[in-house]
């Protein structure tokens, strides 16, 4: 796949990543859900496709594919009974371009969603745009004890590059703690 260019990446702003979902009637054990995309991974119109982000090695490293996958081979998702949204489909260059109330008409959106194709779990990469979206001002990484319709929640560390209290693999550089780590306990309660 060639990069896009500055240019493309500019003209980005505002479009759309279509979801991946598995064909109805299809099984989906885990739907990752993002805070919403990037300019870069509009530009290309692929899941977390910006060079630096750690959302495919974590998701290898932590035994949900058989390889890392590259952003161009999210198509091969379904297959595993995985799957992949965001919360505001809306492409902005950073996710503070979001308001409040697109994070909330997010949740709606997620609701439906869960409803439509039953996931065992939804994960959602984010807990500041999980706090906001789902009004809970307290939820840290981790399992949740509330639910999204029959869908268990996980809230997984954002794996952008800029988010660099987290590392991918466990280090003493991360102050907060490991990708793969909290990918994996999530991995083990999924089955």
């Amino acid at each position: 796949m060639t990069p896009p260019t500055k240019a493309e990446i500019a003209a980005a702003h505002g479009r759309f990543v279509p979801d991946v979902l598995p064909a109805a009637g299809e099984p989906l054990h885990v739907l990752f859900s993002g805070i919403n995309p990037g300019l870069y991974s509009a530009a290309t119109g692929l899941h977390f496709a910006r060079p630096g982000n750690r959302f495919w090695p974590a998701l290898h490293r932590s035994g949900f594919t058989p390889r890392q996958f590259a952003p161009a081979e999210q198509h091969l998702l379904p297959a595993l009974g995985l799957g992949i949204t965001n919360i505001a489909p809306r492409a902005t260059a950073r996710a503070d371009e979001l308001t409040d109330d697109e994070l909330r008409a997010g949740a709606e959106r997620l609701a439906a969603l869960v409803a439509e194709h039953a996931p065992n779990w939804i994960a959602i990469a984010g807990v500041t745009a999980y706090r906001t979206a789902f009004g809970r001002p307290r939820a840290k990484i981790g399992p949740q004890e509330e639910r999204i319709g029959n869908a268990r929640l996980w809230i997984l560390p954002n794996p952008s590059g800029l988010n660099a209290g987290w590392t991918l693999e466990p280090s003493p550089r991360a102050f907060r703690g490991s990708l793969v780590a909290e990918f994996s306990r999530l991995r083990a309660a999924a089955g």
